[in-house]
């Protein structure tokens, strides 16, 4: 689960006159994630494409044009069914004649409707102006310009121009000039005035009843493209499973055709390598056997093992020997010298290989964990080297979120919203996120139970704890020392969080050798622990009381007495000039900063991370209250509170007491009640109760989208800032075999 899958390097190697049904038997297996052939062997070349992939290419287009065009979608289908070349060839050019043929006459309905659009357009200032359109020009004598402007600016410059004889027409900022001027005379007097030009457009008559015309035009229009666009649609409810058919198995036979194309080959031979689940070696040696015989040799030709950096650790070798009727096949081939790094070096009888690619990765998780490798993929793929952190962000991420809010009703909501996103959603993300969602809603509601709380409410502790649930969350004074407990327990868990962080980077550093893992792993972990275990010690007053000591301290004082008084001080001496001890603890802390800088000295600078990241966790402890705070606001607002002689606190769910006057306390449903902290709405009227209610549904909904934007994010925020920046790098390669899912075809 920590590590991907193993997986193994595979070479196919065998005569051309096999590598078309090779590619049949490897394509139907989907399982090969092919290596590329670079072309850096001497005597080997790149192969090339099967005969007809390109007319396979060209269909291909043309279908995925004509599903564009048609706008199909998955869910047009149908049922599977079974496609030949022969329908292709003769169904493909008929579906293609008439969509072309409605899709040209769209274009031509739509080219003539923005035509007619940019018309009216144009018109409606000459309708504005109201003056007949022939008689705006056609004039020998007269100049004539329309525009919107000011026509007293447009009258101000005429009076001061050359031009001659003018008047105006206007009517809502539209102006008409008419001047016994030359066109550009005119047009070079208004250049001083606000006025912008209109060309005037073809027509004659009333601008209005031209107008009537166009919109009538624009009618038409609009029904042609309508009745167009619905024969579209017909063709498309009538093809569309053909298409969708059609492009799966032209994509299949694409794919297939390609193949070739990252192989090694020479003029009678090719090879083939990839990588496979080592686990499924034997599966697909015997599948490609039986389908091609004795005439490709099959050869695993290392078992990957990698480093942290992707470096090989150790690989399985496995001799070649000559290929099929004697051609010279895996022998006599010098691996190039070049920058990389060859697995093997090929001499005679040895092996070939076309790289050093690293393996590609696939996460090797219980079916209940994968919903969270999405969030994992948030950051990044994990490398094939290096731990996969998704066991451990389930392990910690749903009980993060759980404890913060930690409510039966909130966890129960969280769980059903999970559930409709996990079985109602195609998304594979939103799948991801409905699974996350149900781990987080059950712990939810677990903490809840343990909390003895259902939306902020305490019935749920009376009910199956019978008043004496087993945890607080610290808001009512009796239990206050739980709130310090929980801030205190957020600091352990972040210094349990971090430690095995650096556990992971610490095996991860192993590769390069013990020396380097302790330290650049293993400082960390001694700094880590001595400052905390200083800080828990209390000495020198370095942290509060209710941290350690026994009569303060939360974990001795509370009602189960866990015992934590603090650990021991081991004050070893007082430092001079200070009067304080140096505890033994301060040794681990200062030894890790040596440690630190043998191994890098920059990071040096950065040895108090394993305070302030530790202190991060404390938005656990502050979530926590915070949740419970806005949900005992939301019901003491509605069913009001009232206040014990011992400081506890009760909503008034079956009514609220009456303090008469002059008594300082009453007895009511067993308590001695002192005070009343708010009556409630729900006891103050109807009126008032109608507003509490509605103030009580929308203030918990308030609560349940903030434990997801506040909690959610808080808990991610620790996994991946705090946790993975100790050990996780990412960087994998995703697993992309050579084959294809059939969703509309079938074979059979």
């Amino acid at each position: 689960m920590l590590r991907p899958e193993k997986m193994c390097r595979v070479s196919v190697t065998g005569s051309k006159r096999t590598m078309e049904r090779t590619i049949e038997a490897v394509h139907d297996l989907d399982m090969l994630h092919v290596t590329e052939y670079d072309g850096s062997w001497d005597g080997f070349e790149p192969g090339n494409s099967l005969s007809g992939t390109n007319e396979v290419s060209d269909k291909l287009v043309t279908v995925r044009s004509l599903q564009s065009i048609l706008d199909v979608s998955e869910e047009d289908a149908g049922p599977t069914r079974v496609v030949t070349d022969e329908a292709i060839e003769e169904q493909l050019e008929a579906v293609r004649t008439a969509v072309n043929d409605l899709d040209d006459r769209r274009d031509e309905v739509r080219d003539e409707l923005r035509a007619v659009e940019d018309r009216i357009n144009t018109m409606a200032p000459f309708v504005t102006l109201g003056i007949d359109l022939d008689l705006l020009r056609g004039y020998d004598s007269l100049s004539v310009v329309v525009g919107e402007g000011d026509s007293d600016e447009i009258e101000a410059e005429l009076e001061d121009s050359d031009v001659g004889t003018f008047e105006l027409f206007t009517e809502d900022g539209v102006v008409a000039v008419f001047a016994q001027a030359e066109k550009d005379a005119l047009q070079d007097a208004l250049v001083g005035a606000t006025f912008s030009r209109l060309e005037i457009p073809d027509g004659d008559g009333d601008p209005s009843t031209y107008l009537e015309e166009l919109e009538h035009e624009k009618q038409q229009l609009e029904s042609k493209l309508s009745t167009v666009e619905d024969e579209l649609d017909e063709l498309r409810l009538d093809h569309a499973g053909f298409l969708l058919a059609a492009e799966e198995k032209l994509a299949i036979e694409a794919q297939k055709g390609e193949a070739p194309l990252t192989f090694a080959t020479t003029e009678n031979a090719f090879i083939a390598e990839g990588w496979i689940p080592d686990e499924r070696y034997a599966e697909f040696e015997r599948a490609v056997s039986d389908a091609v015989g004795d005439a490709v040799d099959i050869d695993k030709i290392e078992i990957a093992e990698y480093d942290s950096e992707g470096h090989a650790e150790s690989h399985e070798e496995v001799e070649r020997e000559g290929g099929n009727g004697g051609e010279p096949v895996g022998s006599s081939v010098d691996a190039p010298e070049s920058g990389r790094q060859p697995q093997e070096t090929v001499a005679d009888g040895g092996v070939i290989t076309m790289g050093d690619d690293a393996p590609p990765v696939i996460q090797d998780n219980p079916s209940g964990v994968r919903p969270f490798e999405d969030l994992v993929e948030v950051v990044n793929r994990p490398k094939y080297g290096e731990f996969d952190p998704t066991v451990a962000f389930f392990l910690t991420f749903p009980a993060f979120f759980g404890f913060m809010i930690g409510d039966l009703g909130y966890g129960l909501l969280y769980l059903a919203l999970g559930y409709g996103l996990y079985s109602k959603v195609d998304s594979d993300v939103l799948k991801s996120l409905g699974g996350v969602g149900m781990w987080a809603g059950g712990f939810t509601a677990l903490f809840g139970v343990l909390y003895g709380e259902v939306f902020g409410l305490h019935q749920l502790g009376e009910i199956v704890w019978g008043g004496h649930p087993p945890m607080h969350k610290g808001l009512q004074p009796a239990y206050s020392n739980y709130a310090l407990a929980w801030l205190t327990l957020s600091l352990l868990a972040g210094t349990a969080h971090l430690a095995a962080g650096w556990v992971f980077d610490f095996v991860e550093n192993l590769s390069h050798g013990l020396w380097d893992a302790i330290t650049e792993s293993g400082s960390w972990l001694l700094m880590l622990f001595g400052l905390w275990a200083w800080v828990f010690s209390g000495a020198n007053g370095a942290a509060p009381d209710f941290l350690y000591t026994a009569e303060a301290g939360v974990f001795a004082g509370n009602p189960y007495a866990w015992g934590f008084t603090g650990l021991p001080a081991i004050n070893l001496f007082t430092i001079p000039g200070l009067g304080a001890p140096f505890s033994a603890w301060l040794i681990l802390f200062f030894a890790g900063i040596v440690l630190l800088a043998l191994a890098d000295p920059i990071e040096v600078v950065e040895f108090l991370n394993v305070l302030v990241n530790v202190l991060s966790y404390t938005r656990l402890a502050a979530v926590l209250l915070a949740k419970a705070g806005m949900a005992f606001v939301v019901n003491l607002l509605f069913f009001g509170a009232y206040v014990d002689s011992k400081g506890g606190w009760h909503f008034g769910i079956g009514g609220m007491p009456t303090i008469p006057e002059g008594t300082e306390s009453v007895m009511y449903h067993g308590y001695e009640v002192t005070s009343v902290t708010f009556p409630g709405l729900v006891h103050s009227g109807i009126a008032a109760a109608l507003v509490g209610v509605l103030i009580l549904v929308i203030g918990h909904l308030l609560v349940l989208v903030l434990g997801i934007t506040s909690a959610g994010l808080q808990g991610v925020r620790l996994e991946y800032v705090e946790f993975f920046g100790k050990f996780f790098e990412g960087g994998g390669k995703q697993y992309n075999p050579f084959g294809y899912e059939r969703n509309y075809t079938t074979e059979d």
